[in-house]
């Protein structure tokens, strides 16, 4: 699978709901950049409604969604956090969490029921949600020794990009950001100026 230059998130947190069988299902949709972000907002929802019965979540992370992870929460196994999943995919986002709070309403809705319910309450959460695309950004480090400033500069600017010194390491270490598709050039002019000491830092 190649590795795209553009991804699909959501601009903020939206919600949305689903109801069957006196079951509420409430759906939370949260623009995130890292896993430990994900939990803490499940930490938090589950403080928030303590008296829901199960909390289930999915994420996605990854500008190509290579990084996948869901929770039944005490839900038969594969209800609930993996239809969750395949809403966020469905819509082809990714930089995201969404958490369904269900309060149980009395009578049992199946295995097919819950899955419908949780797959549901994700994409109401997500039609609430406004989606952006973003490109896919790499950051660099790069240290060249003086004399080659001005050229790391020129590279810099015939590129249109920024390049901000990274004194915590030292005067001649620099950091810029790249868009993907435009990264291997940009690499390859630097090391036609002779700057080669270039460390990939990782996407933002």
């Amino acid at each position: 699978m190649l590795f795209s230059d553009t991804y699909l998130t959501i601009e903020s947190n939206s919600q949305g709901e689903f109801k069957d069988k006196g079951s509420q299902f409430i759906g939370f949709a949260y623009a995130i950049k890292t896993e430990d972000e994900g939990k803490e907002i499940v930490k938090q929802l589950k403080k928030e409604h303590s008296q829901a019965n199960h909390h289930c979540w999915a994420m996605v992370l990854g500008a190509n969604k290579e990084f996948q992870k869901s929770s039944d929460d005490r839900e038969p196994a594969n209800t609930a956090g993996k239809p969750i999943l395949r809403a966020i995919l469905q819509k082809n986002l990714t930089y995201v969490l969404i958490v369904v709070v269900r309060y149980f309403g009395g009578k049992l809705l199946g295995v097919p029921g819950l899955i419908n319910a949780y797959h549901n309450a994700g994409i109401e959460a997500l039609t609430n949600a406004k989606i952006l695309e973003k490109q896919v950004i790499e950051q660099y480090e790069v240290e060249a020794e003086f004399i080659l400033h001005n050229h790391l500069y020129k590279v810099g600017k015939n590129n249109g990009i920024k390049l901000y010194p990274n004194n915590d390491i030292n005067t001649n270490s620099f950091i810029f950001e790249v868009r993907k598709s435009k990264a291997d050039e940009v690499l390859k002019q630097l090391n036609e100026a002779g700057i080669c000491q270039i460390k990939f830092k990782g996407i933002i």
